[in-house]
């Protein structure tokens, strides 16, 4: 007598598909990526060469890294669609100075030795304020 075989279970796993680049992202994630792009273009047509973009680790995150005459420039993108609480440069407070400075030191390294022959560069941090009025470069905003 032949013993009786159960079916085979099926399963069927949903399959996590791949998004296109543009619907993985969330719209307030659409809109920083736009003004991203924004800034990298005013920055690029100032004469900075970019060398990285949205850089992370866990200290923080960079949102662009550019070469100026010499000089590695560490930039935060801020955004602000309206004034209510503030400017976009004020939103750079101390605690989000301490994680920029952190991902800096973090990255260092490794950019001084990929775009400047391993010596180490000067540094400045400047942050690009995209407003309802218009983009604003900031240089040098803060210190280490």
């Amino acid at each position: 007598m032949q013993a009786l075989r159960r079916p085979a279970r099926v399963h069927q796993r949903a399959r996590r598909q791949r998004l296109p680049e543009e619907r993985r992202y969330s719209p307030a994630q659409k809109l920083g990526r736009q003004a991203e792009d924004r800034a990298q273009t005013l920055l690029e047509e100032k004469g900075l060469r970019i060398l990285g973009r949205n850089l992370c680790c866990k200290g923080g995150e960079i949102d662009l890294i550019a070469a100026d005459a010499g000089t590695l420039v560490f930039i935060e993108v801020r955004q602000r669609t309206h004034l209510q609480f503030g400017s976009a440069a004020a939103s750079v407070n101390l605690r989000k100075q301490r994680r920029l400075v952190r991902a800096a030191h973090y990255f260092l390294p490794t950019i001084t030795r990929r775009h400047f022959g391993g010596r180490p560069p000067r540094c400045r941090f400047d942050v690009v304020c995209v407003e309802p009025a218009g983009l604003t470069w900031l240089q040098h905003v803060f210190n280490e």
